[in-house]
């Protein structure tokens, strides 16, 4: 049972490979839209409430074609029909201020993406502390990205409009002002979001399971090797649409507690696998530079509203976008099974293309980052558009130097061989010796031949190599100033 604008809906006669997306379609809530049926335009994207970074609960957009509807069992959902407040008698409704603004001011022309941006811009227009940091120039004006009323226009990055253009669209977001005292929705930040449901919801021959421990579900996972874990959906919502993929069992970690802890110790930062990336990036605000940098690079804020660090791992893509920066960071993995944990180097996990040391029983639990920071970091991803779009390349730095000497370097990088890599050969040329412009240069040119280049749709073996080197470049540029001083 999910409810939807208020209302119980139940599950049935969805099947375990349903989505939320279909589930809401069926039910004739068709103001959600199937776009691409892949996270990346938008149009599918609904309101959840999460437990919030600052507040009990956080109204977080998502994308509704990834996620299966068993996964939001007990949980609380709104589409842009349930922003408007129902008119009475007959009445129409009145509209969500963030419905009036996108039509006062031409925010849409067909229509057919505007739902989307409507949601994506509630969950934004909710934002607990949005309107207590204004964006402006150094002329007082608002900047590109913040409006003066504190609006994130990264909020809009995984939506596309085919016809309206972006200004009158961005022009409603820096419009809207602080919900009112008596908006229910804004109300409902001050009580707890639904508790997680164990789940088992079984049809056609396929289950979609969810324990309430973690220890119930590593028993679960010894007993059905063949079972496929799924945290925020984001990868495995793409094979069920666009690869009618259909598993017999799929088990959700998403909302066990114990993956969901960050914790910072004396001598490293424990992150949970199944947080997401906008909860990291919330709770850590800041205090690993090189993840802070990452975050706005990663996909989109929907995508990073469901996506987990555990699943970007799990997936042993190499083209992932955290393992670079994860691997800059020296990390280490705690895999869990019914007997125990045990502590992997990431540098060691993966074992080929989407292969690694985990066992079909084990579960990513946490993600250490050991302490403390280099001080020197930077992450360059190299792709086609500067934000939603998968790397080309991937290259993160973690430095120490100290006296003008690099003491120690750490760079990870993706998009360059079967499984992201550490550029060991390059960290060698560069310990030990000055940061001076001979060292980088000898370095970056040991740099284009780490790892083994492809040629394919996003980048030649030539392009991909030089990139590699000419980040290296840049980083030095970038910091030489800084480190001089």
């Amino acid at each position: 049972m999910i409810t939807v604008n208020g209302k119980k809906t139940p599950l049935s006669p969805a099947t375990p490979h349903t989505t939320v997306l279909d589930l809401l379609r069926e039910r004739g809530l068709t103001g959600t839209k199937e776009g691409c049926a892949e996270g990346e335009c938008g149009a599918c994207s609904v309101l959840v409430a999460r437990p919030g970074v600052t507040e009990p609960t956080d109204w977080v957009a998502v994308n509704a074609c990834l996620i299966p509807a068993a996964a939001l069992d007990g949980q609380e959902v709104v589409t842009s029909e349930g922003l408007a407040t129902p008119g009475e008698d007959g009445t129409p409704p009145t509209l969500h201020p963030v419905q009036e603004e996108m039509a006062v001011r031409g925010g849409s022309q067909c229509g057919y993406c505007t739902p989307g941006f409507v949601c994506s811009m509630a969950s934004e227009y909710y934002r607990p502390d949005r309107c207590a940091h204004p964006g402006s120039d150094a002329d007082g004006s608002a900047d590109h990205e913040h409006g003066p009323n504190g609006f994130d226009l990264h909020a809009l990055s995984g939506n596309l409009c085919r016809c309206t253009g972006y200004r009158p669209i961005r022009d409603a977001a820096f419009a809207v002002g602080a919900p009112s005292a008596e908006d229910p929705l804004a109300r409902r930040r001050e009580q707890a979001p639904p508790a997680p449901v164990a789940t088992e919801y079984t049809r056609d021959g396929s289950a979609f399971l969810r324990k309430e421990t973690l220890a119930e579900t590593l028993r679960l996972l010894r007993e059905r090797p063949d079972a496929v874990v799924v945290a925020g959906s984001t990868d495995h919502g793409v094979e069920v649409n666009i690869r009618s993929r259909r598993e017999g069992c799929v088990v959700a970690v998403d909302r066990l507690p114990e993956l969901r802890e960050l914790r910072v110790e004396s001598d490293h930062i424990e992150i949970g696998a199944a947080l997401t990336l906008t909860e990291i990036e919330r709770r850590l605000d800041g205090d690993v530079p090189l993840l802070a940098e990452l975050f706005p690079q990663f996909a989109s804020r929907l995508i990073r509203n469901s996506g987990t660090l555990g699943g970007n791992l799990g997936t042993g893509s190499p083209i992932g976008d955290s393992p670079p920066a994860l691997l800059a960071l020296d990390a280490s993995l705690v895999l869990a099974d019914a007997d125990g944990e045990r502590v992997v180097p990431l540098a060691e996990y993966f074992t080929g293309y989407r292969q690694s040391v985990r066992r079909p029983d084990e579960l990513i639990r946490a993600v250490r980052v050991p302490l403390p920071l280099s001080p020197v970091t930077a992450f360059h991803k190299i792709a086609k558009r500067r934000f939603d779009d998968i790397s080309s390349v991937a290259v993160a730095f973690a430095l120490d130097i100290d006296a003008g000497i690099v003491r120690k370097a750490r760079i990870g990088l993706g998009g360059v061989a079967a499984t992201p890599i550490r550029a060991l050969a390059t960290e060698a040329a560069l310990e030990g010796r000055p940061w001076s412009a001979e060292t980088v240069e000898a370095a970056a040119r040991v740099l284009r031949g780490e790892g083994t280049p492809m040629d394919d749709h996003r980048a030649s073996s030539l392009y991909r190599s030089a990139m590699l080197g000419q980040s290296l470049l840049k980083l030095h540029a970038q910091t030489t100033e800084a480190v001089s001083s």
